[in-house]
């Protein structure tokens, strides 16, 4: 029983990835959704993205806004923001979000320069990626 019992614990362990401090600046900037995990291991594919997600963090406090890549490449921005804070949680790092009308967090689950993973109350992983550039001339 102890046997098990310490095979759980190390499994949870190893899953749990601590964000370091540092990687926080990875998240400024724009992000775009490749795919969300459902918490029954099946996978939905994002193909085209009409909406990219945008960060700009400070001393871990910033905000959130939803862009629309334009064909120009410029991003289009509809004036709506979600305040965010940066937040430690029993060796957990989460985005708490704030705005007029509901509060919610996401834990950051793996941020580097290329992808970054946000798990939600409801534990749907949502995988991004750093979005191409493109534009039409």
């Amino acid at each position: 029983m102890r046997v098990v019992a310490v095979f759980i614990a190390l499994v949870c362990i190893s899953c749990s990835h601590k964000i370091d401090e540092k990687n926080l600046d990875y998240l400024n900037g724009y992000w775009e959704i490749e795919e969300a995990v459902m918490p029954d291991g099946s996978e939905k594919e994002y193909k085209v993205n009409p909406v990219i997600d945008y960060f700009e963090l400070k001393d871990k406090k910033g905000i959130r806004k939803k862009v629309m890549p334009q064909f120009d490449g410029s991003y289009k921005v509809n004036g709506l923001s979600e305040n965010i804070v940066i937040l430690q949680q029993d060796d957990k790092t989460y985005i708490s979000y704030t705005t007029d009308y509901a509060k919610w967090k996401e834990q950051i689950v793996k941020l580097d320069k290329e992808q970054l993973v946000l798990r939600n109350e409801q534990d749907i992983e949502y995988h991004y990626k750093k979005p191409q550039p493109f534009s039409i001339k």
